[in-house]
């Protein structure tokens, strides 16, 4: 068991990480829900053959790191391998197979400059790779795009002193130390971090109150902040969140649907299961960034940024309002899918995030909300209409399912995850709102 997180009314969340004669495996986890009394409620898990292979390697780990760091353009570093057992999906999904293998984890960047902070898995008895698999996810003081609002730091250094890790600082990692914080400016790298610390502090504090969830990483705090990437980008790697400027450099990418996208991608890191790998796996870890950033900005409810459903229109990625992604109506930005019949095995993870970013806004506002909201379409054999249920109970419900996630997550098994999650924390008037949004993205029951 490597993992409780107490939740909902007596309810808790246990997570277990499988081993094989001592050695760690990747895959075949798993999530126990149980009240206080002990009685369990729900069992998630992934895919978890019977093993039966020597745990003795034939190619050395000094070999196994050579391999694994020229898996990356222009490595810098690497951690020593670690022996361990993947467990390798079956062509058409279910239990596969074990293999042994040195596990390392290679940090630098691609051959287009881009940052990469890549796990590594060799076969042990190959040599070859096994797999691989990429960690980093794209992308008071006066801010730019809220203008002066309160923030959580130390007399002199921008480090947050109530949640656990946060600082904001520029590129060499170092917290901003020469207050008062920020000039307001468009390219200013402290005000940067003012818009920075505010978006992450409200999105710690949302969780907390909205959802009972304590902060992005599950135990009181979220990885620190940098500003100042000289390109156009915003990333979370696994130890750090980074922003750079729009397209046109004439601001930075600092907005609050930026900001809590990229430390949504702490929260599905950090859950049960990690962020996994493949298209639709990534595909609903870019959704998670994208829902977090819309349930983050109806919390804060600034009149600077009103509460909407595009990611990126504030932060001016393209020097002008368009956003990035649109989740009532995936389609409306680059055709992207609104449906999981939709995707394939080959599609960008980016446009990959529709399905389930269209699944939520059905759930928290419905296919016809009203009040000046977008109507929402409904895929081929899905009902005729679904009735949301607030953003508040969506975003309880959302989160309540990423504590059911496992490896290998798909949308199958959010389906069942968030109609526990419903169960658990309301009742059957929310329950049946889930299994109507997820119908209405066509993705069937599990």
């Amino acid at each position: 068991r490597t993992r409780v997180t107490p939740w909902d009314d007596g309810l808790y969340y246990a997570a277990y990480e499988r081993t094989y004669l001592g050695l760690p495996v990747t895959g075949g986890d798993a999530v126990v829900l149980a009240d206080s009394r002990g009685r369990v409620l729900d069992v998630a898990a992934a895919p978890a053959p019977e093993l039966s292979l020597s745990p003795r390697a034939r190619i050395p780990a000094a070999a196994a790191e050579r391999t694994a760091t020229a898996r990356v353009a222009h490595p810098e570093k690497a951690t020593a391998p670690e022996l361990g057992v993947l467990l390798k999906e079956a062509s058409g999904g279910g239990a596969g197979e074990g293999v042994l293998i040195w596990k390392s984890t290679v940090t630098g960047t691609t051959a287009a400059g881009a940052p990469s902070v890549r796990e590594v898995y060799v076969d042990a008895r190959t040599g070859k790779v096994a797999e691989t698999r990429e960690q980093v996810r794209d992308a008071s003081g006066q801010g730019y795009h809220y203008g002066t609002v309160e923030i959580d730091t130390a007399a002199n250094s921008m480090t947050d002193p109530l949640r656990t890790g946060f600082q904001c600082g520029g590129q060499n990692g170092a917290p901003y130390t020469t207050p008062p914080w920020g000039n307001g400016g468009a390219n200013d790298l402290e005000t940067a971090c003012v818009d920075i610390m505010y978006a992450a502090q409200q999105e710690f504090d949302m969780l907390k109150e909205w959802t009972g969830y304590n902060g992005q990483n599950g135990r009181g705090g979220l990885v620190p902040a940098r500003a100042g990437l000289s390109v156009v980008n915003a990333y979370y790697d696994g130890s750090k969140t980074t922003y750079g400027r729009n397209q046109t450099g004439t601001n930075q990418l600092t907005s609050i649907d930026v900001v809590a996208h990229e430390y949504g991608h702490e929260i599905f890191d950090r859950t049960p299961g990690g962020s996994g790998s493949g298209s639709e796996n990534g595909g609903m870890n870019e959704s998670t960034g994208d829902i977090f950033g819309a349930i983050t900005e109806a919390y804060v409810d600034s009149p600077a940024d009103p509460p909407d459903y595009t990611v990126g229109e504030k932060a001016r990625f393209y020097g002008d309002t368009r956003p990035i992604r649109n989740m009532y109506n995936p389609s409306l930005v680059n055709g992207d899918p609104n449906c999981y019949t939709q995707l394939g095995p080959g599609t960008e993870v980016h446009a990959a995030a529709g399905p389930q970013n269209h699944w939520f806004y059905l759930l928290a506002e419905g296919s016809s909300p009203g009040g000046g909201k977008p109507n929402s379409p409904i895929c081929a054999g899905g009902p005729s209409s679904v009735t949301g249920v607030g953003v508040q109970k969506a975003a309880k419900i959302f989160m309540g399912g990423l504590l059911l996630k496992t490896s290998g997550w798909n949308h199958r098994a959010a389906r069942a995850a968030t109609v526990t999650s419903a169960k658990a924390a309301y009742g059957a008037t929310e329950c049946n709102a889930v299994k109507a949004a997820w119908s209405a993205i066509a993705v069937p029951a599990a």
